[in-house]
């Protein structure tokens, strides 16, 4: 099982960024999101912000606000895959990586379990 804790965010560098996806993720009524620090663990990147999706037209509006709302605020993402399937959306900001999945996706690839070395923070909204 993966250890989980809640804590505030460090608002510096690229964990502001991960918080900042995970607000993001939360206007388009994502569920289940997690930013999982894998800094130490990995030089593949620093965090990976994960979500589920309900729906392809959900995973799509997901993907689409994260992607425009960084570029706005200065922080566009360099790479997008999946966007065609759309059960698996990866957008990659380098020291961050964004893993938006359907439901399906998410209960097979067990992606907390893959990096559960990693500290992992769950978020919750705060409305």
């Amino acid at each position: 099982m993966p250890k989980t804790k809640k804590i505030k965010p460090n608002p510096s560098g690229s964990e502001l960024h991960a918080h900042r996806i995970s607000e993001l993720m939360l206007d388009k009524k994502a569920l289940d999101i997690k930013i999982i620090d894998v800094r130490t663990i990995t030089t593949l990147t620093d965090f990976f912000v994960i979500c589920t999706s309900e729906s392809e037209p959900q995973s799509r509006a997901i993907t689409d606000h994260v992607n425009e709302t960084m570029k706005k605020e200065g922080t566009a993402s360099w790479h997008t895959e999946g966007y065609q399937y759309l059960d698996w959306v990866l957008v990659d900001f380098v020291s961050i990586v964004v893993h938006i999945f359907s439901k399906k996706a998410r209960e097979y690839y067990e992606f907390e379990r893959l990096w559960a070395d990693g500290s992992i923070t769950d978020i919750q909204d705060k409305k």
